[in-house]
């Protein structure tokens, strides 16, 4: 971590926390939690740190921390009950794998034998067994359903538990489908949380649950607050630095994204959380041009060791990042020969095809708009077999994007065929499935946005005044993309309209003030702001 960067982050901390936070303890900040239980006063003091770690996802030291607490007092079920909860690991990403569901399942029977003495207590291991019980018999959709009961049930009987409230709010974002653009359940989890946020500051659940909460385009503004808070909360935990990006890509917020993903990285240690900042980092980055510095995490994936984890946040990423890097810069040539990133020779990318999908997605597009229409129906033919492995794998949300993928390459190869009302009709028609879809929270946005796209095909088809509607659209979903603030200004200057093409190539130069890079967009607009 930077100097500066660690002492901002300290300050900011120490405002929040006062003579808590020093110098030698700094590194133990993970945000204040009193989630009562009924165990030695020691234990309760163990616990409260543990759930705290719980609440910021900061797995590599929950394991360590409950076992502490049983030192302090062997008799504490309530242990196992949190070991029960980290067995669903982050299940707003993915479903936990079947490992993870025979340890939370263990873990709620060593709960029940240890019989808390609080009828509260004894409610809360009922609570999450709702969920594990039958977990190799019963469908992950009504053990998840049974589980958002039996919360809202807590939640309903001990109202005044912040603890409860957090669980149940953070359930409902689970068990929404996030794809529901009215945002119900996201709405009604946020307005428990901003209650204990409001009466509890420094909570960390609250923080980060709120980030998720408001994590898509259309209300996002109103998880700033949270955002700009819950670094300084809990500068302990990695997901914690990380998480504030999830809303400054929504926002369209690239510097902020870029320091507080430089803040996690600096102080990870576990290889899936590394990965998922760098995505959201190269994301940012390259929205500043800052190409330079995209190209420095492409190196650096390429020169660390293999990781070793089998996760999809490592998959994903490994495979976004070179896709990213080629189709943002317009270097379709690159793309149509990206090859899927070889995380480890032992790596099953088979049990990630929405991150192989990733690769196959760029290299079509790479293929068809670089005029080789062939080439991209063979990437077109890998993701259909992608699409049955996904069916197989019951990843409904991946399969759906795929769709557009393919939908989005098929577009592109009518156009490399001269086959144009076939393209636009295509492309209109993958752009408004998109628009109808949220993003995964895998990502930090769009690999490339297909209403984006649509702009850039109208222009090359001679309609200017068509593509500057469609990047005004695609603006109100991913605001302050690059590559859209310059096909809005390259449109309306094809259009005759001077004032907007000056603004939109003004607002270009702005957010990119210092790019080291040879981009032909920034080198355009510095031209025709000069000439004018």
């Amino acid at each position: 971590m930077r100097r500066a960067t660690a002492v901002a982050v300290l300050a900011a901390a120490s405002m929040l926390f006062g003579s808590r936070v020093s110098g030698h303890d700094k590194d133990n900040v993970l945000g204040t939690v009193n989630f009562p239980v009924s165990c030695t006063p020691e234990a309760q003091q163990r616990f409260n740190k543990a759930a705290a770690l719980l609440y910021n996802f900061h797995w590599s030291r929950l394991e360590a921390a409950l076992g502490e607490v049983l030192d302090a007092d062997p008799n504490c079920a309530m242990v196992y009950w949190a070991k029960a909860v980290a067995s669903f690991d982050n299940p707003l990403g993915s479903r936990p794998a079947p490992r993870l569901e025979k340890q939370g399942w263990a873990a709620v029977e060593k709960a029940r034998q240890m019989m808390p003495s609080t009828q509260r207590e004894r409610d809360y291991i009922e609570a999450v067994a709702a969920f594990f019980t039958d977990h190799d018999k019963v469908s992950y959709e009504v053990r998840s359903a049974n589980y958002e009961t039996a919360m809202e049930r807590l939640h309903a009987r001990y109202p005044d538990d912040s603890e409860a409230a957090v669980l149940f709010a953070f359930w409902l974002q689970v068990t929404a489908d996030r794809n529901d653009q009215t945002y119900s359940n996201q709405l009604r989890s946020a307005a428990i949380l901003e209650k204990v946020f409001a009466a509890q500051p420094h909570h960390p659940g609250a923080a980060h649950f709120l980030i998720h909460a408001y994590d898509f385009p259309a209300i996002a503004q109103r998880g700033v607050d949270a955002a700009k808070r819950y670094s300084a909360i809990a500068p302990a935990a990695p997901h914690a630095l990380h998480m504030p990006s999830h809303i400054f890509s929504r926002t369209g917020h690239w510097k902020d994204s870029i320091e507080t993903n430089a803040r996690s990285r600096s102080v990870s240690k576990l290889e899936v959380e590394v990965y998922h900042a760098l995505d959201y980092l190269m994301y940012a980055e390259l929205q500043l041009g800052r190409d330079a510095e995209a190209q420095k995490l492409l190196n650096y994936i390429a020169a660390v060791p293999r990781p070793k984890q089998q996760v999809r946040q490592v998959a994903y990423a490994s495979a976004a990042m070179p896709a990213r890097f080629a189709l943002e810069r317009g270097d379709w040539a690159a793309a149509a020969r990206l090859e899927l990133y070889p995380v480890r020779a032992d790596f099953a990318w088979a049990n990630f095809p929405e991150a192989e999908a990733v690769n196959a997605f760029a290299r079509g597009i790479g293929a068809a708009r670089s005029g080789s229409p062939n080439a991209a129906r063979m990437e077109q033919e890998r993701l259909s077999k992608l699409r049955e492995a996904m069916v197989a794998q019951k990843k409904a949300y991946w399969a759906d994007q795929l769709d557009v993928q393919v939908a989005a390459i098929s577009a592109w190869i009518a156009r490399a065929e001269s086959r144009n009302d076939e393209a636009l009709e295509r492309l209109r028609a993958a752009a408004d499935h998109e628009d109808r879809t949220e993003k995964h929270i895998m990502m930090p946005g769009w690999i490339l946005p297909v209403r984006e796209m649509l702009g850039e095909l109208l222009i090359d088809l001679g309609q200017p005044a068509a593509a500057l509607a469609a990047f005004v659209q695609s603006q109100k979903t991913d605001p302050n993309r690059l590559r859209n603030l310059y096909g809005a200004a390259r449109a309306a200057e094809l259009a005759g309209d001077r004032a907007k093409a000056r603004h939109y190539y003004a607002r270009l130069l702005e957010q990119c003030d210092g790019a080291a890079t040879d981009r032909a967009e920034i080198q355009r607009a510095k031209l025709y702001l000069a000439a004018r």
